[in-house]
């Protein structure tokens, strides 16, 4: 019997090992890209609606689309580089629904801490943008990009 790890079959502890770490990695990954992607959402948002005057509901739609469009391009150039499991256009489009999913996600929670609990507008910002996070990097990581390879 050959000592060689290279020859040895992959020990399912070995393997759930680095599907734990993959996702770990891609997680920590997609939350430095997401931070920025969030300073742009918040920073357009107060922008919109402390000095423009914009309805919270509709700043807080373009203030998310604008941070959508920098998660885009920071994840497929950074997080998950060459992985996709489409076309460029069917990725471009995942994420567009999943992104679009997000938003729906953002404008009921952001009603909810602003129409419904009284919160300041950036103050309800902050759990709306936890939750968000969590749907779009979960539904991008497992419909969207394929686990990255151990």
């Amino acid at each position: 019997m050959s000592l060689d790890a290279a020859s040895e079959p992959l020990h399912p502890a070995r393997g759930a090992r680095a599907t734990i770490t993959s996702f770990v990695v891609d997680a920590f990954g997609y939350g430095a890209a997401s931070a920025l992607a969030l300073a742009v959402d918040w920073g357009s948002l107060i922008l919109m609606t402390s000095y423009l005057g914009l309805h919270y509901l509709v700043a807080a739609a373009i203030a998310f689309s604008l941070g959508l469009v920098v998660a885009y391009l920071l994840s497929v150039k950074l997080v998950f580089r060459g992985r996709s499991k489409y076309s460029a256009g069917g990725e471009l489009f995942g994420f567009l629904v999943t992104g679009l999913a997000g938003l729906a996600l953002n404008q009921v929670l952001i009603f909810a801490f602003v129409g419904g609990l009284h919160l300041p507008v950036a103050a309800a910002k902050a759990p709306t943008a936890v939750l968000c996070f969590a749907f779009n990097f979960l539904s991008r990581r497992f419909f969207l990009f394929h686990p990255a390879r151990p």
